[in-house]
């Protein structure tokens, strides 16, 4: 066991866990906790976020909340609900995912099985720099379309294309609108606020849509 502590989360690597431990921890664990677990093949990582973190991540969500306001798209919040395959011996608990191309398949759901749900539309991941465990093999195993990774005061945007992540400057999922621009509106957040910044972020989403058209 190797346990590492930095300034926006504290993180505890374990090796040689069966697929079966992993599915006890998780149980034992219950839902209801501040940490995150990744399992990779024996390996598992167990976070626990510190404020700048839960912070940047409450700010994204709600950001993306008003894109979908602002796109009249049907989104469905799943937080960080486990994303496991035992097939693939791989699971994650991202920062936040989100349902939108396929909200309408999985509304009314209450439980996720990913060997027969198809995976999230949308994973947020946030301060994956100081990961132990690779998060990107691990969505890209379970089909993830479009994963988010922000570590301040940059985002990426990655695309799943043929099987693999490809690198982008817009997001498919909104309109191809630049999002990589959204580290300056959590910058901003700091000098004027949450709430005025996220009015300021939806102007601008109009703004670009307007010059789109």
């Amino acid at each position: 066991m190797v346990t590492t502590a930095t300034t926006n989360s504290q993180r505890v690597i374990l090796q040689n866990i069966s697929w079966h431990t992993f599915e006890t921890i998780l149980e034992e664990m219950g839902n209801t906790r501040a940490t995150r677990l990744a399992y990779d093949h024996g390996i598992l990582e167990i976070i626990t976020p510190l404020m700048p973190y839960e912070h940047n991540k409450r700010l994204i969500e709600k950001l993306i909340d008003n894109l979908a306001e602002e796109l009249n798209l049907k989104i469905k919040s799943i937080g960080s609900t486990t994303c496991k395959r035992p097939d693939l011996l791989r699971g994650v608990e991202p920062d936040s995912a989100f349902y939108i191309q396929n909200e309408p398949l999985m509304r009314h759901k209450q439980n996720l099985d990913l060997t027969q749900d198809p995976p999230p539309d949308l994973v947020i991941e946030v301060d994956y720099k100081n990961a132990s465990v690779d998060r990107m093999p691990i969505y890209q195993g379970l089909g993830v379309p479009e994963v988010w990774r922000y570590q301040e005061p940059v985002m990426q945007i990655y695309c799943l294309q043929k099987g693999g992540y490809v690198l982008c400057d817009v997001s498919p999922t909104f309109a191809d609108l630049p999002l990589i621009q959204i580290p300056q509106f959590l910058a901003e957040s700091m000098k004027i606020g949450e709430i005025p910044m996220i009015t300021a972020f939806r102007a601008w989403v109009k703004e670009q849509l307007e010059q789109s058209r």
